[in-house]
């Protein structure tokens, strides 16, 4: 198995192609993961939630990550980092990159469940108000698993 650092480029690329992560943010020196369905374009990943814990943690540290992967098997594998800063976009302020990131969103099969799943099993409120919001990605690294090994690893064959 050989593994390579991802290139910017190759970041950018996967990372607009995902559809489905993993959000982590830390309150207090706790950490908190969850998953989330997401969209990314020029520099943003948006998602959608309803107000809980990790909406209350992230206001109060707006600095976050999100995990994604994608595994095709034991030795073929992609996995990516994106760390940056959390941002509510509320209506009628962010009116214009609300409705971007929902158009952006709604190209994703199901965007929308995890929140409001997760959100109706701890509420008889049948009026779930949902938060669209976005995280300003300041950095990424990359790894990607392949098969295909190293001139070294032949040579010891």
């Amino acid at each position: 198995m050989l593994i390579k650092e991802m290139t910017q480029a190759e970041c950018n690329d996967f990372l607009s192609r995902a559809s489905f992560g993993r959000l982590g943010c830390s309150l207090n020196d706790q950490p908190y993961v969850v998953p989330i369905y997401l969209a990314y374009e020029d520099g943003y990943v948006y998602a959608l939630s309803t107000r809980g814990q990790k909406i209350e943690w992230m206001r109060k540290n707006p600095q976050v990550c999100v995990q994604i992967d994608e595994i095709a098997g034991d030795t073929q594998w992609v996995s990516l980092i994106a760390t940056g800063r959390y941002q509510e976009l509320p209506e009628p302020q962010y009116k214009d990159e609300h409705d971007h990131a929902r158009k952006l969103l709604e190209k994703r099969h199901r965007w929308w469940r995890t929140a409001m799943a997760e959100r109706q099993l701890k509420s008889d409120d049948q009026l779930i108000e949902p938060l669209i919001f976005r995280i300003h990605t300041e950095s990424m690294t990359g790894l990607r698993a392949s098969d295909e090994t190293s001139d070294f690893e032949a040579k010891k064959s």
